[in-house]
This record gives structure tokens, C-alpha cells and sequence, in this order.
């Protein structure tokens, strides 16, 4: 295990096809196989509500019988429908565009979680994923990441929350300017429930944040702004690159080979007074530059406004820079981001889909958007919960009179998102991977029934005929668990989330109230005669008043998720005085768990030992036998506690 701040070793060093390759361009087709291809199988004509045409009578050309298909809803789809329709043609999937009474396979909602309630199946969104990355909520989980591990969470620019740290802005900014009277930083102000470039302005000093409408209202998160940008044809450019989060536990992510690159409209000067309120020329957001009148809308991948990221970086791997490498960092970044926020995320999605009950298996896909600096460092600028998923953009034909049309780069780079993700989900593949292996278990007891049947197209499982069959590559590649073995040792705080969760008590609920944090404590042995429950009563009172005054969610009471991180990491300095913090955080997350395991077995002795003193007093009564004691079993084996704290101290560094 490496230790902490150490860089990891770079993930596209052991990739089979190496992640810093540049995303492979589109086959050439002829116009009419473009257009087939684009649209897939199936009709073109309107959508009907229930399932799309071809389920004739239910067999396969040859007399062999069809498939059951996956079955998608997509009444909720909105803005991503068109994207959506063309995957689920060319899947030969059946589609709702109304909905169903009876369950689908999959649901593809167009907001969040709860755009309908569902109860099985598979739905593209987790709960709390809009809240976890409203950019306060971002910035707290990244900055949690900093404090243990500063070296690795470098990409992410320095941040501050206002209203709460306002008077810490202007202490620190101030101090900082005495200590270097040449520096002249400049800042950008995003407010916290903003998108689209809204409410987004530059500032020189923090005197000049905008009063207007109260911040109190609208809570914002100040940033450094990165004054020297990777520049290509003099404009300055960022990255939306597409990761979808396939499941949370086990934690597996993927990302696009390809994504998009979107350009200011204005060539870019370093921020001064005088150019700080031309947004054309520092926001790269697509919503405000496609007003700018020289925003080029262009159907090739190389030119105009909105490119491939991959026509990016073949330009720069003709310029002689190492692609590889600055995929590499992406990739890091990307898995260091999603690491920064599965913990809270965690806490969300056991109180909308608590353990043990029914509910839907979720998935997402996400916009990371992320900046090139002069020096080919990524810098992650922020991310979407909901990135948009249109292919088409609107078109003026006279003053007033708008109408859509398509936009190749948008269709080839989304399409084939929306797509592979659905390849990725199919319900049906683990059905058909089980049914697989359970005839692999029989190939040499029916070896010659098999050659008897004929030739292998002849087989049910013949891949010619598969709904896959003829489909490219996947455009998604896994990089978690992938390169788990570099980044593993950063999953700290997952295990702080677990023990939070634990003691929550109430399902459906996200903060802990007071008599599960002395249970915490107590289970845990953390008080002592230096430290009474006395005293754990007056920290949780401290600690959760402070974060309840900040807070925005007041509908429960009790200690938020931050809340109780911040309590365990005092607690973890208080025990561990010596050590650096990281280390501190990790010896008490060993110390809880070795607790929790000793108290855990004891349990299970104990309710082992009470059925089978039932078992006894009924085989007594049966036979008219006198019940006598029986004899203890130890309640718990020394040799295995032994091992088992062995086992959690090797998660360390």
C-alpha cells in the first residue's frame, strides 16, 4: 500500500489499451449506412405509447424464438429522450415513451431520483446524487479529501463558502496579499444551486462580492480563478467528459473515451479590471457563448465552438505532448473526485433505499467538467448531476422564430454515452452470463450430444443473432475497481460513512440523533475518565448546533454527515496525539471496527448459545429428561480477534 500523498502509479501504464490513446475516430460510411447507423433498426416514424413495433408474433426468423427484450421507460426521459430513442433503436430494445403498468426492466429519468416512484428494476439516477454535487456540497467533500491527503486533491482550486466563511475570505486573502504584495489573484463567484453559467461573475477583491438579493438567500462558493489556461487557437476551452457510476458497492465507475470540448467565443486575456465582466471571453459554458455572435456551429469534430475532446488531443499529440499522460491525470482525478463523494452519498441512498428492503439498483451518468492548464495539469471545475444529453440546438431563422437542429459532434459523442451505458446495465446479460456457466458445468458430460447438434450457429447462444451483434466497441472504459490497487488507501472516509450509518437507527433518516452518537461512543469504547459522557453530550450539542445554523436541510434534527466527520476527526486527534491526521483517522476507524467485530461475535455467541439452550429444553421435555446446564461455549475465539485486528491494521499505509 502506498502511502499517503505518494502519487500513484499511472493507471494507463497498465491498461491493455492504454487510457491515454486518443478516442478512436468514427468509422467512414457512406451517407445512407451514416444515417442507418445513426437511426439503428426499427421504425421511423412517430413513437406510439407501450412497446415500439417488432414484436410480431414472438420468433426470430428461422422459427426460433425470439428473446424476451429489455424493456425501458422512458416517460420521464425530457431533454435526453431524443438521445435515448436512437440508443434503444439500435439496442433493439422495446421502448415505453408512456409508461407502464407493469415493471420495466430499466427507468430513464431526466432529473433525479424521484421523478417516479420505483420500486424494481434498474433507474439511471441515484438519490442525493443532485444534492452531493451542488457545488458547496462539492467543495465540502472535496476540501474533507484535502485535509487528509493535500497532495492528492490538488486539482481541485482553492474554495470558500459564503455566507458562512466570509469574514475567513477576507482575513485570509488579506494576510496572504501582506505576506506577497505582487500577488494579484482573481476570483470567480458561483452561486450554489446555479447552472448554465448563471449568477457566474469574476471579482479582484473580496469587498467586491455582489450583495444583490443576499447571500443568505443564495448561498454561493468563492474560487481561486486559474488565470493561465491551456489555449487552443487562442480562445480558452474546458472539458465535459462523460462517467457513468455503475454501482456504489461495490464502487465501479467508467468514463468515456470521448467527450466534449466547449470554447469561449472571445480570445482570452488574463483577468484585469477592465476585462473582468466579459464572460465570452472567460465562461466557457456553452449556455451563455451560443449567444455570442461569434459562436460557430460546425457539423466537423475538428472545428467550431463545440469539438471532440479527442480532436484536442490529437492536436496536441502533433504538437509532441504525452496524451497519455494527461489522460492518466483525468483518469485520477475522476476517481479521486468519485471517492471524495460515495461516502455522503451513501448516507442518501440508505435512507431512500434502506438495506434488506426492496427497491431499484441505480446507476448515473455524470458531467465532469474539468479545465487544461498552460501546463497540462486537469483541474476540475466542477460536476453535473445532469449533464445535458440534447442533440440538436436551436437555430434562428428570423428574429424570434427558432428550430431545432441536429448537431453531429453532440449526436456522436452522447448517443454512444446513452447506449453503452444501457450495454453495460443490461439486465440481461448476468441472466444469460448464469445461464452460461451452468451449461460450462455440464460441456464435458454432453460434449458429443453438442457436436451432434450441428453447427454453432445453430446454438441458441449464437452471437450473430445477438441484439449486440454488429454494434462498435464500447466507448466506456473501466477504470474502478480497475485501478483499485492505486487509490484504495483514499477510502478513509468510506469506512467513517459505514460507522455513521450503523448508528443512524431510524431507516429512511440521514442525521444521527443524540442517543445514537452515545451508543457510537459507548459500543465503540471511546470514553474514558479523561473524556465522560458528560463530555460526549457537550461535543455532539456543540458540534450539531454549529452545523444545523449553516446548514440548509432543517426538516430533520439531530447531526448531519459533516457533522459527525468533524467529530470524528477530533475525537481521532484526541486519542492519536502523535500522529499526522491521516494516520489518526485511520487508527480510529481500526480501533471502532475491532470493537464493533468483538461486540458483533459476542452477539452471535450469545444468540447461538440461546437456541440451542431452547433446542436442549425441548429435547428435555420430549423425553422426559431433567434439564441440566450446559456447558459455555467462550464467547469469543482470541486467536481470531487477534487476526482480525491484524487484518484491519493492514489497511493502513
Amino acid at each position: 500500500m502506498e502511502p499517503p500523498g505518494a502519487r500513484p502509479r499511472s493507471p494507463a501504464s497498465e491498461a491493455a489499451e492504454p487510457p491515454g490513446s486518443p478516442a478512436l475516430p468514427a468509422e467512414e460510411h457512406p451517407p445512407a449506412a451514416q444515417e442507418a447507423k445513426r437511426r439503428g433498426p426499427g421504425p421511423q416514424g412517430p413513437a406510439e405509447c407501450g412497446a415500439r413495433a417488432g414484436a410480431g408474433d414472438g420468433r426470430e426468423p428461422g422459427g426460433r424464438a425470439r428473446r424476451p427484450r429489455v424493456t425501458v421507460d422512458s416517460s420521464k426521459a425530457k431533454t435526453s429522450l431524443e438521445a435515448l430513442k436512437i440508443s434503444l433503436r439500435q439496442l433493439r430494445w422495446k421502448e415505453f415513451p408512456c409508461g407502464r403498468r407493469l415493471p420495466c426492466d430499466i427507468y430513464w429519468h431526466g432529473v433525479s431520483f424521484h421523478d417516479n416512484d420505483i420500486f424494481s428494476g434498474q433507474v439511471n439516477k441515484f438519490p442525493g446524487m443532485t444534492e452531493m454535487v451542488r457545488k458547496i456540497t462539492l467543495s465540502r467533500a472535496v476540501r474533507t479529501m484535502q485535509y487528509l491527503f493535500p497532495l492528492e486533491y490538488n486539482f481541485y482550486p482553492r474554495s470558500w463558502i459564503l455566507p458562512d466563511e466570509s469574514s475567513f475570505f477576507e482575513k485570509e486573502i488579506r494576510v496572504m496579499k501582506d505576506r506577497d504584495p505582487s500577488w494579484k489573484p482573481t476570483f470567480i463567484v458561483k452561486p450554489d444551486g446555479g447552472c448554465q453559467g448563471d449568477g457566474i461573475y469574476l471579482i479582484k477583491d473580496p469587498s467586491d462580492i455582489r450583495l444583490t438579493g443576499g447571500l443568505q438567500s443564495r448561498p454561493a462558493v468563492v474560487q481561486e480563478y486559474i488565470c493561465k489556461p491551456l489555449l487552443v487557437d487562442k480562445l480558452k476551452f474546458d472539458i465535459r467528459l462523460y462517467v457513468l457510476l455503475k454501482s456504489l458497492e461495490p464502487l465501479e465507475i467508467y468514463i468515456a473515451k470521448d467527450g466534449l470540448s466547449r470554447f469561449c467565443t472571445e480570445p482570452y486575456q488574463e483577468p484585469t479590471l477592465k476585462n473582468l465582466h466579459q464572460v465570452f471571453m472567460h465562461l466557457t459554458n456553452y449556455s451563455l457563448n451560443i449567444h455570442s455572435g461569434n459562436f460557430i456551429h460546425s457539423d466537423n469534430a475538428n472545428t467550431g465552438s463545440k469539438r471532440t475532446f479527442s480532436s484536442i488531443l490529437c492536436r496536441l499529440s502533433s504538437k509532441g505532448v504525452d496524451v497519455k499522460k494527461v489522460w492518466s491525470d483525468i483518469i485520477s482525478l475522476v476517481i479521486k473526485t468519485i471517492i471524495a463523494l460515495t461516502p455522503e452519498l451513501k448516507v442518501y441512498y440508505q435512507s431512500d433505499i434502506p438495506s434488506g428492503k426492496p427497491g431499484p439498483t441505480c446507476f448515473q451518468i455524470l458531467g465532469f467538467d474539468i479545465l487544461l492548464m498552460k501546463n497540462l495539469k486537469p483541474m476540475l471545475l466542477e460536476v453535473n448531476a445532469n449533464p445535458s444529453m440534447r442533440i440538436e440546438h436551436e437555430k434562428e431563422l428570423s428574429p424570434g422564430v427558432f428550430e431545432n437542429v441536429p448537431s453531429p459532434v453532440d449526436e456522436e459523442v452522447k448517443v454512444a454515452v446513452i447506449r453503452d451505458t444501457l450495454r453495460l446495465v443490461d439486465p440481461h446479460k448476468q441472466k444469460k452470463k448464469d445461464v452460461h456457466s451452468q451449461t460450462l458445468e455440464h460441456v464435458s458430460d454432453a460434449k458429443e450430444e453438442l457436436l451432434d447438434a450441428g453447427p454453432p450457429e445453430r446454438l441458441d447462444h449464437d452471437v450473430s443473432t445477438a441484439p449486440e451483434a454488429g454494434l462498435p466497441s464500447l466507448c466506456l472504459k473501466q477504470v474502478f475497481p480497475k485501478y483499485a490497487k492505486q487509490f484504495n488507501y483514499l477510502r478513509l472516509v468510506d469506512r467513517v460513512a459505514a460507522l455513521f450509518i450503523r448508528f443512524l437507527g431510524v431507516k429512511g433518516t440521514t442525521k444521527l440523533g443524540p442517543t445514537g452518537f452515545r451508543t457510537f461512543i459507548r459500543n465503540c469504547k471511546l470514553s474514558n475518565s479523561n473524556f465522560s459522557m458528560a463530555s460526549v453530550d457537550i461535543l455532539y450539542i456543540d458540534i450539531t448546533r454549529r452545523w444545523n445554523s449553516v446548514g440548509i436541510d432543517h426538516k430533520e434534527s439531530g447531526m448531519c454527515w459533516q457533522a459527525f466527520v468533524e467529530a470524528f476527526f477530533f475525537l481521532a486527534q484526541k486519542k492519536y496525539k502523535s500522529l499526522p491526521l491521516p494516520e489518526q483517522v485511520a487508527s480510529l476507524i481500526d480501533f471502532c471496527e475491532y470493537h464493533l467485530a468483538v461486540l458483533d461475535e459476542k452477539r452471535l455467541v450469545c444468540g447461538r448459545g440461546i437456541v440451542e439452550r431452547r433446542n436442549a429444553l425441548v429435547t428435555c421435555q420430549t423425553d422426559g429428561l431433567q434439564l441440566t446446564p450446559a456447558a459455555h461455549t467462550p464467547l469469543l475465539n482470541r486467536m481470531a480477534t487477534a487476526s482480525k485486528l491484524a487484518d484491519y491494521r493492514n489497511h493502513q499505509y
